[in-house]
């Protein structure tokens, strides 16, 4: 069965467009399987979708004259004299055929889609050999709404607040709470969703951490001591919604501050991690600011660090908040907080597995002294009170 993604739109409006199109997310998101889908669209017989990872599909582009490329592809099918469409998956485990890409791309009619699983990897390979010739797109694990929808329930989430508030129901929520329980538990990653049975899924969860480890940390990093990385990312599993210290990190880890930076950038980079900077008006706080992190998928955060439901909660709501844009936080020293500012909108959004009216007049306080336009506690259980949404509607 073909199961529908949010990013499918935006990508077939890529296939008739000149630009090198480059999809990028953490390994098993389904990169390779929304490319399929783009590529059994597309009517021309003159395609072709290589695995770059298989030695026998790279050496196709292993050339020194790149017009020659076309007699290699012609074995498969492609001819250069009409417009071509060839799709690279993982392109990050061979990246010196690139400027080949650039080549054929700016010589002949070749559109290209490539996947690769490693954005800090890629921005750097991209930034200049096809700067202004690429657009990129990243892919997450399923958000709550999609993840519905490969449970086959048709579900729909408007993206307006006032909306999801007016929408709320009780009847709806008690159908779909069970959902949001194994979405909480196990997370987003596709096959983990399709697994059958609670002991598969956790195989599969344990099976995309390794994969990870092994595919992208310990063939594209260049990390001298493995082991104090592989102690960081454990320790980060345990502070989900919590302020980084660095300094704490470092020692804990026995490493420099400078290294923990390092580290923590390639775990952005590569969509392990995501770092939530705090509600600032000044520009030079925000850069010095503590950031929160957070865990690309709950499935990591149940399965290999057992944190409490508290953090959990509140790391699925962020996953389902990212498609708002800009997020951050606020914290007034010794006060006020708020969990979430969604800047672009400016709403306020603050997290409660319970939640009372004090909750809500302590989020009117909070909202009120930033100027934001609307504030919701977001809540893991129903309720009727104005502006309490529960996390289904999320």
């Amino acid at each position: 069965m073909i199961y529908k993604r949010k990013i499918l739109e935006d990508l077939r409006k890529q296939i008739e467009r000149p630009d090198i199109t480059v999809i990028t997310g953490m390994r098993r998101v389904g990169k390779t399987v929304v490319c399929r889908m783009i590529f059994d669209e597309i009517e021309s017989s003159n395609k072709v979708f290589l695995d770059i990872e298989n030695p026998l599909e790279q050496k196709i582009f292993e050339e020194t004259d790149y017009n020659n490329i076309w007699a290699n592809l012609e074995a498969y099918g492609v001819r250069r004299k009409e417009k071509a469409y060839i799709f690279l998956d993982e392109i990050q485990a061979h990246p010196s055929i690139v400027p080949a890409i650039k080549y054929l791309h700016d010589h002949y009619q070749t559109k290209f889609f490539l996947t690769g699983s490693s954005s800090f990897y890629l921005k750097k390979l991209f930034s200049e050999s096809l700067s202004g010739r690429k657009i990129i797109f990243e892919m997450y694990p399923l958000d709550f709404e999609e993840f519905l929808w490969f449970k086959e329930c048709k579900r729909s989430f408007d993206l307006d607040w006032k909306m999801k508030e007016a929408q709320k129901n009780a009847i709806l929520y008690e159908k779909t709470r069970k959902w949001y329980d194994e979405y909480m538990t196990f997370g987003g990653f596709p096959q983990v969703v399709l697994a059958e049975g609670d002991e598969y899924k956790k195989q599969q969860v344990t099976d995309i951490f390794k994969s990870y480890f092994e595919k992208d940390v310990q063939k594209l990093a260049d990390f001298k001591q493995m082991n104090h990385f592989r102690d960081l990312l454990l320790l980060l599993l345990h502070r989900a919604g919590s302020k980084l210290e660095i300094t704490k990190l470092s020692s804990e880890v026995g490493v420099s501050r400078e290294t923990v930076y390092a580290y923590l950038a390639f775990l952005q980079g590569t969509y392990f991690i995501d770092l939530v900077a705090p509600f600032t008006r000044s520009s030079d706080r925000e850069v010095s600011g503590t950031k929160k992190v957070y865990i690309c998928d709950n499935g990591f955060l149940s399965q290999l660090a057992r944190v409490d439901e508290g953090h959990l909660l509140e790391n699925a709501v962020f996953l389902n908040l990212r498609k708002y844009g800009d997020l951050r936080y606020y914290q007034k020293r010794g006060g006020r907080e708020i969990d979430f500012v969604l800047m672009d909108q400016k709403v306020g959004i603050e997290v409660k597995k319970s939640a009372s009216l004090r909750d809500l007049k302590s989020l009117d306080a909070a909202a009120g002294s930033l100027k934001l336009s609307e504030s919701y506690l977001v809540t893991r259980e129903f309720f009727l009170d104005p502006r309490m949404i529960p996390v289904t509607e999320v």
